[in-house]
């Protein structure tokens, strides 16, 4: 008869057989774990850590502060643009700066006032030296018309004093006695000395006497310069 074998070895051995095989699980299950922690940190890493929900959350019952009111636009800058002094302006500086505007107001018109006067005399001026010019073209046209006439008349009264020059003393001297005396003095003046000479002896003592005179006033007033 063949002795059955004891029931605590075979427990045991079954025990320790189960022991191997979640030994071994555990092992396996250890190795994915300790993979999965050595990805899990990178993955991590590379992502901020996000912040705790209390210390981002807003809370929902507080109201949004309202904004600051914005302040009216001043009128200083209008106001000194048109000459408007401050509001902070004394009364006294008040009428300083209203005395020194009327002062400037004064000015302007003062230079406005010369400025006309000066446009005004400018075309005066010009209007006086255009006719100034236009008689010193009548002048030199006036005197070169009585150049010419004085030539003419010389030229007339030489061939006049030619004819009694070439006339016997006594004749000329006849006639001399009944000229007029601002025709016998031109002819007498324009003669030769040695040809009036005899004609004045020729001729009546009162007669010679007051052509004498004249001759003599006439070349007088002729050497005396004009103005002395």
């Amino acid at each position: 008869m063949i002795p059955s074998p004891r029931l605590l070895p075979v427990t045991i051995v079954g025990m320790a057989g189960l022991l191997a095989l979640k030994a071994a699980r555990l092992a396996q299950i250890a190795m994915v774990m300790g993979v999965g922690a050595t990805v899990a940190p990178a993955a991590h890493a590379a992502e901020p850590p996000a912040p705790p929900v209390a210390a981002t959350a807003k809370p929902a019952a507080q109201p949004s502060p309202a904004p600051p009111p914005v302040p009216a636009p001043s009128s200083a800058p209008e106001a000194a643009a048109k000459g408007a002094p401050p509001a902070q302006v004394s009364g006294s500086e008040m009428a300083v700066l209203q005395e020194l505007r009327q002062r400037r107001q004064d000015l302007d018109d003062r230079t406005r006032e010369i400025e006309a006067r000066g446009s005004v005399l400018a075309a005066a001026e010009a209007k006086l030296d255009t006719r100034v010019a236009e008689l010193q073209t009548l002048q030199h046209a006036l005197e070169a018309l009585e150049a010419a006439r004085q030539k003419n008349d010389d030229a007339n009264w030489q061939g006049l004093v030619k004819v009694y020059e070439a006339m016997k003393p006594r004749d000329a001297a006849a006639i001399f006695n009944d000229l007029d005396a601002p025709v016998l003095l031109q002819v007498a003046d324009r003669m030769k000395a040695a040809k009036a000479a005899p004609v004045l002896a020729a001729m009546q003592p009162d007669r010679a006497r007051m052509l004498t005179s004249k001759l003599a006033q006439l070349r007088a007033e002729r050497n005396t310069p004009p103005g002395g």
